[in-house]
């Protein structure tokens, strides 16, 4: 079931976010300070394409919370708007519930990625 719904999930909406995690982690990784967090967004991206059967664990130390508030004025606010607003659309129809609550989890990995494992 997961492997069904990865495909639909990646054909509807994963796709473009995918992208726009990819996008971030390219602006990112320009600078060689700012490479660790382009991998960060990469790792996310690859993470956008199947998140069904993958659950994100959320931790860190201060490191991560400095990482975090720096992250979200730069990247985190345009992620997360475009999460909400797949997630807002895709909850419209009762089919597109669970691809919407997947969009609302990724909006608040958007604001918090620094810190967080998939497993």
């Amino acid at each position: 079931m997961n492997t069904l719904m990865n495909i639909l999930w990646f054909v509807f909406c994963g796709f473009w976010q995918m992208i726009g995690w990819a996008l971030a982690g390219c602006l990112w990784s320009i600078t060689i300070v700012g490479l660790p967090v382009g991998i960060q967004c990469f790792k996310f991206a690859g993470f956008c394409a199947m998140p069904f059967g993958h659950q994100i664990v959320y931790g860190g130390g201060t490191g991560s919370f400095l990482l975090n508030l720096i992250w979200i004025f730069i990247s985190g606010i345009p992620l997360a708007l475009s999460a909400l607003a797949n997630g807002a659309i895709l909850c419209l129809s009762i089919i597109g519930i669970p691809f919407g609550l997947q969009c609302f989890k990724f909006a608040k990995l958007a604001f918090m990625p620094f810190g967080t494992r998939v497993m």
